[in-house]
């Protein structure tokens, strides 16, 4: 099992941030393509080395995002046409994503079992999250997973604020 917790920066133009475990160690470094089309976000280990990278559907009615891992795209995120609260399909390698999209509370689970367990802090200084990995093979995905479900969500809010 792995503690993980996302730290965004406020007032940052290029979106960069890292994701660090219980002890305050970096095990990711995430960072987007700032004013390039398409969007993206490049995940790299604490050594520079690019684990996982999301790319933003440029021409698409809602917001969709591709994860790849390792070079093959091993997940992707739709953001669903609704009224009132957001809803989301993930397609991700055989996971169940599901809870609360509005507040930043949802597990992911395969076949049954709970493999990650999500929640945002809202007492913070920028956007920050606490992700719990009960599969370590998982780890990379749904740090991906995380980065670009919020991704989306901030879009949404952005051009709702316009």
């Amino acid at each position: 099992m792995q503690q993980l917790y996302i730290k965004q920066q406020v007032f940052t133009l290029a979106e960069h941030f890292t994701v660090a475990d219980a002890g305050g160690n970096v095990r990711y470094r995430v960072e987007g393509s700032f004013l390039r089309i398409p969007k993206s976000f490049s995940i790299t280990d604490p050594f520079g080395v690019e684990v996982a990278r999301l790319e933003k559907t440029v021409f698409s009615l809602l917001p969709h995002f591709s994860v790849f891992v390792g070079g093959m795209q091993v997940a992707s995120i739709d953001k669903e046409l609704s009224l009132f609260r957001p809803r989301y399909r993930i397609d991700a390698a055989g996971l169940n994503v599901q809870g609360d999209w509005w507040d930043m509370e949802f597990s992911a689970s395969r076949a049954g079992v709970e493999v990650a367990r999500i929640s945002k802090r809202w007492l913070s200084w920028g956007d920050s999250y606490e992700i719990t990995v009960f599969d370590d093979a998982l780890e990379t995905l749904i740090v991906a997973l995380v980065v670009a479900i919020d991704k989306v969500k901030n879009d949404e809010n952005s051009s709702a604020s316009a």
